[in-house]
């Protein structure tokens, strides 16, 4: 997913893209074990966007606090 749309979600949107992409990542942790993972980059992917979602939250709790 693209940092541009990730920015243009709100907090609570991005708090529930975060949940359901923690856990897409521990089912594809599974399939993984269970080898029956067709594209093991899926992990890689996942956890950059959930690395993407968690830093604009926290960006924008910062910001927060400043103004």
């Amino acid at each position: 997913m693209k940092t541009s749309d990730l920015r243009q979600m709100t907090n609570d949107e991005l708090t529930i893209k975060l949940e359901n992409s923690r856990q897409e990542l521990l089912n594809l942790r599974f399939a993984h074990a269970t080898g029956s993972l067709k594209n093991p980059m899926q992990l890689n992917t996942i956890k950059k966007d959930i690395a993407k979602i968690k830093t604009i939250l926290r960006e924008r709790e910062l910001d927060s606090k400043k103004a």
